[in-house]
């Protein structure tokens, strides 16, 4: 583990982990030491939040994992709420106009795009992508044509998968044709360490903001907020946090942007970071 500079303040009152990459690996499960530990600092008082880009039925197994409760960030900040008491900080869905255009842009491109509401997954066949979010994330898809959806649901995200040259190309061609629109990133799971999940939701929308957001709800100052992540869409998390922390496998952008970096998930770098602060 390494420090980028000295941390002076070791006073925390909200701890916020990103999931994939950062507390879950490539077999899906949390590790004994960072169930342990996380445990542990919610037993000091400290709140634990989850920072994620996944939809909110796809944090069920975690929230069993760790038997936590509290306000959550999903949708990669585009959804904070409490979502075993159904109550909503903030959400931020994407036009209907704009669901309307991406919906029309991909029956022309032939470019399978997923959609979420605050509570189901949409898609409008079958596909090896509907297949890793159902055995991987436990999420049921819904299957409907999408000509209509966008005046029947509100659309607080989309999604492209990438696993492929020719998926790339495709997805490239969408983000050309709304990068002024939408917001774009993308993120990994080390259980399919070849696909490249796009999260496509609102302008301005970001697990940062969303921090804000939630951190004011809280009435936590940013300054006593400790965040873990791994990947590019943690940027704005970890910017916004009083002391950021990059896991040890996390891309050098990220490192970049942390006061400290701990070890990677398949040795508990969630745990590490904890004890080295919090406990």
């Amino acid at each position: 583990m390494e420090n980028r500079d000295t941390v002076a303040d070791n006073t925390y009152r909200l701890l916020v982990v990103d999931v994939d990459g950062t507390l879950v690996g490539k077999d899906g499960i949390i590790s004994a030491e960072d169930r342990r530990a996380l445990a542990q600092v919610r037993d000091l008082g400290i709140q634990v939040s989850l920072s994620t880009g996944r939809a909110l039925r796809a944090c069920s197994g975690v929230f069993r994992q760790l038997e936590l409760g509290g306000y959550h960030i999903f949708f990669d900040g585009a959804l904070v709420s409490d979502p075993h008491h159904t109550r909503e900080v903030y959400v931020q869905s994407i036009s209907p106009a704009v669901v309307k255009q991406t919906v029309d842009f991909a029956h022309l491109n032939d470019i399978s795009l997923e959609l979420f509401s605050a509570t189901r997954y949409f898609v409008e066949r079958e596909s090896w992508f509907s297949d890793i979010r159902r055995k991987f994330f436990d999420v049921e898809p819904t299957i409907v044509d999408f000509t209509k959806l966008w005046e029947q649901e509100k659309v607080v995200k989309e999604g492209l998968l990438v696993d492929s040259p020719q998926e790339d190309e495709k997805a490239q061609r969408f983000y050309l044709a709304f990068k002024d629109s939408l917001g774009f990133s993308r993120a990994k799971t080390p259980a399919y360490p070849d696909v490249d999940f796009i999260n496509i939701v609102a302008p301005g929308v970001s697990k940062g903001k969303a921090l804000e957001l939630l951190a004011s709800y809280l009435g936590v100052p940013l300054s006593q907020v400790m965040a873990v992540g791994d990947g590019s869409n943690d940027i704005p998390l970890l910017s916004m946090a009083g002391l950021a922390i990059a896991m040890g496998h996390a891309p050098s952008e990220v490192k970049a942007v942390a006061d400290y970096v701990t070890l990677d998930v398949d040795h508990s770098g969630v745990a590490a970071a904890i004890n080295q602060f919090l406990l």
